[in-house]
This record gives structure tokens, C-alpha cells and sequence, in this order.
């Protein structure tokens, strides 16, 4: 079975183009490389065509727009950026680091970025 049988299968005709972008990207390449290109597993790809993937799926959608749809937005610090790179540095923003001053200008702008869910409403 294809990556985008199983999604039509999980998601049928509300299949949304993020997700058909990743079945996609299974097919042409395999589901592993699919994986390696958004930054997660291979199982957590499977569940997310399927549908059964119980995890932040607004998460796994950002990566997918980023990495394989190529969708940006604009970072105070790094300027344009695609929305798994974001992602990532708000995942390593969540706890104050020292160790190079980039990673200390991330902490400070991603806390008070308005793409930060997290800090947002707090």
C-alpha cells in the first residue's frame, strides 16, 4: 500500500494538502527519508498518515509546511526562515541556554514571539 493510500484511508476526502504533501514525499523517496527531512520518526510519520498519531499534529504540520512545502515566515533574529527551523529553535527555547550567544538571542526572541503558542497565552 502507497503512503497516500493509507492517508486517504485515515483521512479521507478531508485529507488536508499538508498531510498529502507528506504521503507524497513517503512515495517518492521512502517514509524514513520522509521522516529525516521533517526532523521526526519514521512511526510517528506512519501514525500521522494514519491518523492515530495522538500528539501535537499543529507541530507536526509546521515541520511539514516548512520542510517539504517550503512555507517561511520572518524571525527577528535569523530573518526568513522556513517553519520546521522555527520550530526547532522554539523546542530548544523552551529552557535558558548560555552556551553561544545565538542560542541566548533564540531563548529571548522565541519567549516573546507571537508564533510561541506556548508563551502566548501564559
Amino acid at each position: 500500500m502507497s503512503a497516500l493510500e493509507k492517508a486517504r484511508i485515515g483521512w479521507g476526502v478531508e485529507m488536508p494538502a499538508w498531510i498529502r504533501e507528506l504521503a507524497e514525499e513517503c512515495d517518492r523517496t521512502s517514509q524514513n527519508k520522509a521522516a529525516l527531512r521533517i526532523g521526526r520518526s519514521a512511526s510517528l510519520v506512519s501514525t500521522v498518515l494514519s491518523r492515530t498519531y495522538s500528539g501535537d499534529m499543529a507541530a507536526v504540520e509546521e515541520r511539514v509546511r516548512g520542510a517539504l512545502m517550503g512555507e517561511t515566515l520572518v524571525c527577528p533574529v535569523l530573518g526568513e526562515i522556513d517553519k520546521k527551523v522555527c520550530r526547532d529553535w522554539r523546542g530548544r527555547s523552551t529552557a535558558f541556554s548560555s552556551r553561544n550567544t545565538r542560542a541566548v538571542q533564540m531563548f529571548r526572541a522565541c519567549n516573546r514571539c507571537s508564533m510561541n503558542k506556548e508563551t502566548r497565552n501564559a
